[in-house]
């Protein structure tokens, strides 16, 4: 899995990391009990501080993303996520609420908002079919 961080985006690189391996589980070009990179190459390869590797993964494995077993690193869990149907909500509400300020800022209005919102999910939804059908 590659990674890609943006320092001047002002989104915390922990966070980054956090992002990528869930829109990555989502698509489907990582699977179930495939293995992430181990905390220490990792940061090596990305020239981050062990330490935000460490917290991504922390945040992932809470939110029930990934599982780790000890001495043999962290990997990708099943579907089955740990948080409940309303902390999931919780967070998704927070994530849209981010986008609809952002666009407040760059002067996206309601309509076009919306429509690119239904762009997105419709090239997430082949995206997602791609990975499963050349998985087959």
């Amino acid at each position: 899995m590659l990674f890609q961080l943006n320092f001047h985006s002002g989104l915390p690189v922990y966070r980054q990391i956090a992002d990528q391996v869930r829109a990555a589980a989502a698509s489907g070009a990582l699977r179930t009990g495939e293995p992430l990179p181990g905390i220490r190459p990792l940061a090596e390869q990305l020239r981050v501080n062990r330490n935000t590797i460490a917290k991504a993964y922390a945040d992932l494995e809470a939110q029930g993303v990934i599982e780790t077993l000890p001495g043999k690193g962290c990997f990708l869990k099943a579907g089955n996520s740990l948080l409940k149907k309303s902390a999931r909500h919780d967070l998704l509400t927070q994530e849209i609420d981010e986008a609809i300020v952002a666009a407040h800022h760059l002067q996206v209005g309601k309509e076009d908002f919306l429509a690119l919102v239904k762009e997105r999910f419709a090239a997430f939804q082949q995206t997602r079919k791609a990975h499963a059908e050349a998985n087959e």
